[in-house]
């Protein structure tokens, strides 16, 4: 990319801006010394507005920018259920889970898992947040972040590693949360803009200089990528490697709809550390909740700008029809095959002098931003979970603060280690997509049925937790069951799991359990589960030869023992009597602006599956 003088104007200014926002917003007031609270928890004193901003901005990196373009030139619009389906869970995690969070006081999600079964629990989970965080989430944002230097500016890959990692920890190590959430504010803007500019320009070179022309012919030229639900066989992409696969194998159908989706949504936007960490930070619930919605919101309107331009850049391919000069950008030197994964950094080229500098300012903002908000979560973890319960308990706030600050250096440090070895990227993203896979179902059966299921047990979660990850092997190993289907059916059988262990564990501790006298709220979730189950149960059933009524009368049966089990035990529960006063009523209330945001989205949500089903 050849960069002119306006390009480098305004990269740099949004460097500069980004540094004076993190530094000013770091200051303490004359005469107080930074505490945990402040810097893990940015004073609690985070606005809607910023939480919004904020969560957006810690999600979308990178792999968003780059892979999600490549999605979107290979199977359309469909990969964008992973966004839309996002912005309604951020609805349930308002409504179902914040409150009881927030009511609960805590710093981290393992923290919780203390307060609901014991320490046993809180450290292992802990523990494998950490070694995730760093060895994963970080390498991986780091790895893809500097590639994409490399391919797009020539910069060399270890610089441009150490060059973002230093941009991350400028701002961010000394302001903590506080620091990561407001200079985030600014990062949606150029994101945002960024985006916006780069999905008109595709769409002005599909309508050869005329933007509504582009539309119009995009819809017209790649039907076959306007569809959301796939059907097996019904529409094969390319697999990387010259040949074809079903893309029903990445998007299997309803599962989108009703099934795994909403366990990996559920675990990424309800239980992961440096998302809800933005909310644990809000000066009260509405404010919190209230985040949520306008992240839904710009859920909404992410796949115009990661998604779009990569369908654009499909039409511009194929009009070439084999040769010429998009097709020569996109295709690998090496194999001779068109790449996907290309779309993005040939459009980043293409761009006039002005937008270059805006568009790579955007791609710098998503990586930096989830750096940032990644360093912040993991030495949030290691000093309040590990650190304070084990190394010292008597630390000073002044103490947990250095402590922090030391974590996340060493963390990066680590994470840069492991970055370079991530030498076969493809291979390696999808092994980070399985490994999340493998342990997002346990996670999610151990929150929810802590929260919602008063019998639950810290010895029956310990064994979902060791078990998960065979148990999702296991199933990976079946040829034909798609991803999302996998984690829906390895979720159902660790309910059960955890139910059986828990009814036969004689150590039951109902002082424990968190109280909610509002039973339209477990109704609701038990409806979640149910709804969560059958699509996948019923998909891999078919991997069995059966028949359509065989099939169905056997999905219809598990669910039947599951909703039998899930409300005969809780009623056993409440029987046996409750040990502490149940939460306050007022922090499962609905403000106005939050039910209205959410309808309008559930609205749209409808509206958009409705046109391009």
């Amino acid at each position: 990319m050849n960069f002119g003088t306006i390009d480098i104007v305004i990269f740099i200014a949004y460097c500069l801006l980004i540094i004076a926002v993190g530094l000013l917003v770091s200051r303490e007031k004359k005469g107080h010394e930074k505490d945990s609270k402040d810097y893990f928890l940015a004073s609690k004193a985070l606005p809607w507005w910023a939480i919004g901003a904020s969560l957006i901005a810690s999600n979308i990196s990178a792999e968003q920018f780059v892979g999600m373009q490549g999605s979107g030139f290979a199977m359309g619009l469909a990969i964008s259920t992973y966004e839309w389906m996002a912005a309604a869970t951020l609805i349930m995690v308002g409504i179902f889970f914040l409150p009881v969070f927030l009511e609960k006081q805590i710093y981290t999600m393992p923290q919780f898992l203390e307060k609901r079964y014991d320490s046993r629990v809180r450290t292992s989970l802990a523990v494998f947040w950490l070694l995730l965080y760093v060895f994963v989430n970080l390498s991986s944002v780091l790895y893809l972040g500097a590639l994409n230097l490399e391919s797009i500016l020539g910069i060399d890959f270890t610089l441009g590693m150490i060059g973002l990692a230093a941009f991350a920890v400028i701002y961010s190590l000394y302001g903590g949360l506080k620091a990561v959430a407001w200079t985030d504010v600014v990062q949606v803007v150029f994101l945002v803009i960024g985006g916006l500019f780069t999905a008109y320009l595709s769409l002005q070179l599909v309508g050869e200089g005329d933007f509504l022309k582009g539309l119009g012919d995009l819809r017209k030229e790649a039907a076959d990528h306007f569809t959301m639900i796939f059907e097996k066989g019904e529409f094969m992409i390319p697999d990387g490697q010259g040949g074809k696969k079903d893309a029903y194998l990445d998007l299997p159908g309803l599962t989108v709809l009703f099934g795994g989706m909403w366990i990996a949504n559920i675990g990424y936007w309800g239980f992961n550390q440096y998302i809800t960490q933005r909310a644990l930070a809000a000066k009260d619930i509405h404010h919190a909740r209230n985040g949520l919605v306008f992240a839904g919101f710009l859920k909404l309107l992410m796949p115009l700008i990661v998604v779009i331009p990569g369908i654009a850049m499909y039409v511009l391919v194929t009009r070439e029809g084999g040769a010429g000069e998009f097709t020569a950008a996109m295709t690998d030197n090496t194999t001779g095959i068109v790449k996907s994964d290309k779309a993005y950094p040939v459009l980043l080229n293409i761009l006039p002098v002005g937008l270059k500098g805006l568009s790579f300012a955007a791609l710098t903002a998503a990586i930096v931003s989830s750096l940032a908000s990644m360093i912040n979560s993991t030495s949030t973890i290691f000093t309040m979970d590990i650190y304070r319960n084990y190394i010292n308990k008597n630390a000073s706030e002044g103490s947990l603060v250095v402590t922090g600050r030391v974590v996340g250096v060493i963390a990066l440090v680590l994470a840069m280690l492991t970055a370079p070895q991530l030498t076969s990227f493809d291979q390696v993203f999808q092994f980070i997509q399985d490994f999340s896979g493998y342990v997002t179902p346990a996670v999610v059966a151990i929150f929810m049925m802590g929260i919602f299921w008063k019998r639950t047990t810290a010895n029956a979660a310990l064994i979902v937790a060791v078990l998960a990850i065979p148990l999702s092997w296991a199933f990976g190993l079946v040829e034909g069951l798609p991803f999302l289907d996998r984690m829906g059916i390895v979720f159902a059988l660790l309910l059960f799991l955890m139910m059986g262990v828990s009814v036969m564990d004689k150590k039951h501790d109902f002082s424990k359990a968190v109280q909610i006298d509002k039973p339209w709220l477990r109704y609701g979730m038990i409806g979640i589960i149910m709804a969560t189950i059958g699509v996948p149960i019923y998909h891999g059933l078919e991997l069995l030869d059966m028949s359509y009524l065989v099939r169905g009368i056997i999905t219809i049966a598990i669910m039947g023992l599951m909703l039998w089990a899930l409300l005969k035990f809780q009623t056993k529960a409440e029987s046996e009597g409750e040990t502490q006063e149940a939460m306050d009523e007022s922090w499962f209330e609905l403000s106005g602006s939050f039910v209205a945001a959410s309808i309008l989205i559930c609205g749209l949500l409808v509206a958009l599956y409705w046109i391009f089903w």
